[in-house]
């Protein structure tokens, strides 16, 4: 039995920050192995997001591309060209950070039975091993087809090595490649709230994007719904103001060293009523979300080897309360049955972190692995308990 809040909720603010996926067209031509710059993802990004959009990318091609025959009627001048020399980057620069990381990101193309999308994802090998996010590629888990583009140009298909709803995560394997320049991996616990950070991806299909901002808050709960299971995909988030959009899913959020701290992943949307009726959602209104590095490697690791992911637990269902979580459930011999944990009993904190509801039980205990040990505090008719536990595996599920 998963830790998980059983109590219904009304609506969930948080979007995952993936393309839309849209119903694929009768029929389509082979993909390009090579991209043509910002003219392409200019028209990619209008068939993405359809509409209006199209018009705004007409009107760019026209005024970019000119009439060869209606010449401007003015006399030809002599132009002299002035040559210019770049000052190198400044170290923990904005620009040095996106000299440094820009070639480990790849842009991901999808197409599955229900539609197509795209998202963004992280080198971690030269030979292909790529890192993104689950809901990126699920379109193509039932036998659809993964397309990679490098920081290069060049492109290749994948294949998905695994995935882990609970964590949002995937791994996909391109082929035929080598050489790639692998991301440096970096340690999402020497974060710190106020520290520069900076966002790369392929929001709304335009690849090569960079943008930047703080930290604003650090384990933050964050849950973006369910698996078929219903397990809740929940995670303690690195809160940013960097500009997330959909299409930056599984890019890299990294530090003022360019080292990856975090994998982007959704979005809070401000929700707007149009004249028809219909609700829509905005983008980056400077509230996006990271999943730490530090909570998925192992799990990265597992997935690169074959293997199902497995995630720490304590055995028990919870609710949200005013002091905590409540324990509405708790699963026989299991680690919190073994604490003396039982039904109605609220969870205040586990180690140092307070929690305020089931969110931030579920996702403060995902940030374990199993066999931790940890010091669980709960109350219990208003007297304060607590034990040291050690963490099950849902691995030892029935």
């Amino acid at each position: 039995m998963d830790d998980r809040q059983i109590t219904e909720q009304q609506g969930n603010p948080f979007q995952q920050a993936h393309t839309q996926a849209f119903p694929q067209q009768p029929a389509q031509q082979p993909p390009r192995r090579r991209r043509t710059g910002l003219a392409a993802a200019v028209v990619a990004t209008s068939l993405l997001v359809g509409g209006g959009a199209g018009i705004g990318g007409a009107a760019w091609w026209d005024a970019t591309q000119g009439d060869s025959s209606s010449p401007p009627a003015t006399s030809p001048v002599s132009t002299s060209t002035v040559s210019q020399s770049q000052a190198p980057a400044a170290d923990g620069s904005v620009e040095s950070v996106a000299q440094r990381v820009l070639p480990s990101v790849v842009k991901i193309d999808v197409t599955g039975q229900q539609g197509s999308g795209s998202g963004s994802g992280i080198i971690l090998t030269a030979d292909g091993t790529i890192l993104t996010n689950n809901h990126v590629v699920e379109l193509a888990a039932q036998g659809g087809s993964i397309e990679v583009s490098f920081d290069d140009g060049t492109s290749a298909e994948a294949e998905i090595l695994g995935t882990d709803p609970l964590t949002d995560t995937a791994v996909i394997q391109a082929s035929d490649v080598s050489g790639l320049t692998p991301a440096t991996i970096g340690k999402s616990a020497n974060l710190g709230v106020g520290e520069g950070v900076v966002a790369i991806g392929s929001p709304f299909g335009l690849d090569a994007t960079v943008t930047s901002g703080i930290v604003s808050a650090l384990d933050r709960p964050v849950n973006v719904g369910s698996d078929d299971q219903g397990n809740s995909t929940t995670y303690p988030a690195i809160q940013t103001d960097a500009a997330i959009n959909p299409g930056n899913s599984g890019g890299p959020l990294v530090d003022m060293t360019g080292a990856v701290v975090g994998i982007n992943s959704s979005i809070r949307t401000a929700a707007s009523q149009s004249p028809y009726g219909q609700q829509s959602g905005s983008g980056s209104i400077g509230l996006g979300f990271a999943i730490p590095i530090d909570e998925v490697m192992p799990i990265v690791d597992q997935m690169a080897a074959g293997e199902t992911p497995t995630h720490a637990r304590l055995g028990i269902r919870v609710g949200d309360d005013e002091s905590g979580a409540r324990i509405t459930e708790v699963t026989e011999g299991s680690t919190a049955a073994e604490a003396g944990i039982e039904p109605g009993d609220v969870i205040t904190s586990v180690d140092d972190r307070r929690i305020t509801g089931a969110d931030s039980l579920v996702a403060t205990i995902r940030s374990y692995r199993p066999g931790d040990q940890v010091e669980v505090t709960w109350t219990r008719d208003g007297e304060s308990r607590s034990a040291s536990v050690t963490l099950d595996s849902d691995a030892t599920e029935d």
